[in-house]
């Protein structure tokens, strides 16, 4: 019995020592597949969801998209439809002046310090809620952040060359929330599309905006809650030549301070006074059309005139010194009827030779004898003497 149980306990630790063994060789092989994926995934092979903006994933990227490997040469970089979700490991490219970040997954807009070349940024479709860190883009002039969540407009005064702003398709609501726009007197194109704004109080800070010039406010409460919306948006900003879908021709502008000033019959006036211009300018340019074709027909007339005139003196000049004076008055009468007839076909002189007076050539008798001309050049030797 005694040895049995021995057995019994070798082979139980001989079990136990197998089955430590497999576990200890499992947990090497899960730590050996993970160091493989951090691997692969620092070296910028993969471009699931979540991402990371890593230096080698940028180097291999811009070695893909045939763009430099040197990260500072180069002036665009797209990064759209990425899957990233931080904006990291830029501070290399410090030339770049176009950056294309959107439809990913960023938060919030950060680590551009070292874009102070930036002029367009792209971070459409994501989803940031504040507009932050955008001290060092000081010749940014192009900023896309529509389809995003932000329901505040802010730190957009440090951005003296800003021009275009879209930021359609957000969570603005109240004048409060755009307040800041009066503080960024350079915006000229405004995109405010697709929001929640509906106070008509809104006018009062975009007449702030001294040189605006297109503006976007479809998808908004506010066009239902301003009442003759189109008139008295483009009668409140002067320098406004593009609203929502449509242009603002001078005759549209004219015609809305008219309605401003003096009602619908100061509008109606001022559209008839437009309309007769108009068709004023039209006659002015059909009867400018008619005086050049009858210059034109005048100076051909001229011409012919001349011309007729000139061939009477010649041949006046020659019979004169020919045959004297008493013969001129019946070349005079040749002439004049010489010229009443010039627009009648000629008939064809029976001395001159035509086609239909040749022969065939089959009526033609073969020459029994050709004439042999000696054409070899002649060859001349010049001599020098020694």
């Amino acid at each position: 019995m005694a040895g049995e149980n021995v057995f019994l306990d070798n082979i139980a630790a001989d079990v136990e020592l197998q089955v430590t063994s497999a576990i200890q060789g499992s947990k090497m092989m899960s730590n050996d597949n993970q160091t493989e994926q951090n691997v692969e995934k620092s070296k910028g092979q993969a471009s699931e969801p979540g991402t990371r903006m890593t230096k080698e994933f940028l180097r291999f990227h811009c070695k893909k998209n045939k763009l430099y490997i040197t990260p500072s040469l180069n002036d665009t970089l797209y990064l759209h439809y990425k899957g990233f979700s931080v904006i990291e490991n830029l501070e290399e490219y410090t030339g770049l002046r176009c950056l294309w970040l959107e439809v990913n997954g960023i938060h919030k807009i950060e680590n551009l310090e070292n874009q102070q070349e930036l002029r367009c940024l792209f971070l459409q479709n994501n989803l940031i809620h504040t507009l932050e860190n955008l001290q060092a883009l000081s010749k940014l002039n192009h900023l896309n952040v529509s389809n995003n969540y932000i329901g505040t407009i802010q730190n957009l005064s440090c951005l003296e060359d800003l021009t275009t702003l879209q930021i359609s398709h957000n969570a603005l609501e109240s004048v409060s929330d755009v307040e800041h726009l009066s503080l960024c007197p350079s915006i000229s194109v405004l995109d405010l599309s697709y929001n929640r704004l509906s106070d008509p109080q809104i006018l009062t800070i975009l007449e702030q905006m001294p040189i605006l010039r297109v503006l976007n406010l479809m998808g908004n409460k506010v066009i239902k809650n301003i009442p003759n919306y189109r008139k008295t948006v483009i009668v409140h900003l002067k320098q406004l030549t593009y609203l929502d879908d449509r242009p603002v021709f001078p005759k549209d502008r004219a015609c809305a301070e008219a309605w401003a000033a003096g009602g619908i019959e100061g509008e109606k006036k001022e559209r008839a006074l437009w309309e007769t211009r108009e068709r004023r300018r039209i006659q002015e340019s059909l009867d400018a059309l008619a005086a050049i074709r009858a210059r034109v027909v005048k100076q051909c007339e001229d011409k012919e005139l001349q011309m007729g005139g000139d061939l009477a003196g010649f041949v006046k000049d020659s019979n004169t010194s020919a045959l004297g004076n008493d013969t001129s008055v019946s070349w005079n009468k040749n002439v004049t009827e010489l010229s009443d007839q010039s627009h009648l076909p000629s008939p064809r002189n029976e001395s001159t030779l035509s086609i239909s007076d040749l022969p065939d050539l089959e009526d033609i008798p073969e020459q029994t004898e050709i004439m042999k001309v000696d054409c070899r050049p002649l060859i001349e030797v010049i001599s020098s003497d020694n």
